[in-house]
């Protein structure tokens, strides 16, 4: 393995093409092709309910409800793994090892049934801690490769390889889905069904096959050459803790990060949901008109989100971080109520792209925003590890209310509109959110 020093163009790029590997998970799996076949799967089955662990659910309380098991046990084990990457000499074999589970993972999804819901959605939930989990050894290499400088171009350098990387895969698959026979899977439904199962395995290889390139110049790590004791496990839990105890002395960072709290668990929720409830509650008219309207309406989103998140820096420059914030929650208490009453694809299109100009906002603004109420310190990782359990534990919360609502009323309009809670509580915090002239 090459030596390279830090700050290395090679060495910076090995980083950043990690992104190019892992990005077509979060696209593909959790976002497009798989929603689409899951909620598919049910109806060529002529199923709405599975029994599991001895209880009937539907379809899609049953994904949210494992969603939120899976971010839970992430938002459990990112401490531990915070601290072990921060101690551990050989970091690079913790990331292998979630790379190939959630790579493997995705594969596995190939054999996804509903006659063996249980494994199958071991498969899923593996496959979301594999992604997560690998990403928190992923970040925890930026220091060690580029300078504080190069901070800031590297990782919006990964994040734009990782964009176009997975929209490249999932173009490949929406064409496996809509012509199978030219892929040699046949033609109708069952055909498309066989092509998304391809798809799944497609981005366990890429995964692995592209990861290659970033373990082969990433550095082992700094090796500290002590054996990692039970102190060093608990040591992330101990810098959170210290985290928690300092919000008693910054009243402005803890009303934002309240804020933050509320208002991302509606924000994640609706992300991870967006594509189940186009599937199931837009009269599409048939399969092939449903696959294309969805899949393009996330790339509609992808799309926009990025010029969102350039308008709404631009408007915090000129109107402060906390003001933008405010407004943009307001727009998403629009869009639960105007999503509750949408039933034309062309209806479904024009809200995800409002979805797509506030996501990349409220995103990017969000965690600049933190950033901006940090205190004088070293320490920001332990901040920034907080700042991501906390975001984590929102989704858990968030995906359990939805998956909760979705169950009992029967209904995903109702989970979404119940979800205009969670933003007008988000707006009446922020205004409680002390502000200064550069917020």
């Amino acid at each position: 393995m090459p030596n390279l020093q830090k700050g290395s163009k090679k060495l910076l790029n090995a980083w950043a093409f990690y992104d190019w590997a892992n990005s077509v998970y979060s696209l593909v799996i959790a976002s497009a092709i798989f929603p689409i076949y899951y909620q598919a799967l049910f109806k060529s089955a002529a199923v709405t309910t599975v029994t599991v662990f001895g209880g009937a659910i539907r379809s899609t309380p049953l994904i949210s409800y494992t969603t939120a098991a899976a971010f839970l046990i992430v938002a459990l084990i990112s401490p531990l793994l915070s601290g072990i990457a921060d101690y551990v000499g050989n970091k690079k074999n913790f990331m292998k090892f979630f790379c190939y589970l959630g790579a493997l993972s995705c594969m596995g999804l190939y054999f996804f049934s509903i006659e063996n819901i249980h494994i199958s959605l071991l498969f899923y939930f593996l496959g979301l801690i594999g992604f997560w989990g690998s990403l928190v050894f992923y970040n925890s290499y930026l220091p060690d490769v580029a300078f504080p400088e190069q901070q800031d171009s590297v990782s919006a350098r990964g994040y734009s390889m990782g964009y176009i990387g997975s929209v490249i895969l999932l173009l490949f698959n929406l064409g496996m889905v809509m012509f199978p026979q030219y892929f040699g899977f046949g033609e109708g439904g069952t055909a498309s069904m066989q092509a998304m199962r391809w798809s799944f395995v497609s981005v366990g290889v890429w995964w692995i096959l592209f990861s290659q390139f970033s373990f082969y110049f990433l550095p082992k790590g700094n090796k500290s050459g002590k054996k990692v004791s039970a102190k060093i496990v608990l040591n992330g839990f101990r810098e959170l803790k210290g985290v928690y105890n300092s919000l008693s002395e910054n009243i402005q960072l803890k009303r934002y990060l309240v804020a933050f709290f509320v208002y991302s668990m509606a924000v994640q929720t609706v992300m991870l949901v967006a594509t189940y409830f186009g599937e199931q509650e837009i009269s599409w008219g048939d399969d092939d008109a449903k696959t294309i309207g969805l899949i393009l309406s996330i790339l509609i989103i992808q799309l926009v989100a990025v010029l969102g998140a350039f308008l709404t820096s631009s408007a915090s420059k000129r109107f402060g971080n906390i003001p933008v914030l405010i407004i943009i929650n307001i727009i998403w208490v629009g869009i639960c109520i105007v999503a509750y009453f949408i039933y034309a694809p062309m209806q479904f299109y024009i809200t995800a792209g409002i979805v797509g100009l506030v996501m990349g906002g409220i995103q990017s603004l969000s965690r600049s925003t933190y950033s901006k109420f940090l205190p004088e310190t070293k320490d920001t990782t332990s901040y920034f590890s907080f700042y991501d359990v906390a975001e984590k534990i929102g989704i858990v919360i968030g995906m359990l209310i939805y998956g909760f609502i979705d169950q009992i009323t029967g209904s995903m309009r109702n989970a979404i509109l119940f979800l205009v809670i969670f933003f007008m509580t988000g707006v009446f915090l922020l205004v409680r959110v002390p502000r200064n002239k550069n917020n």
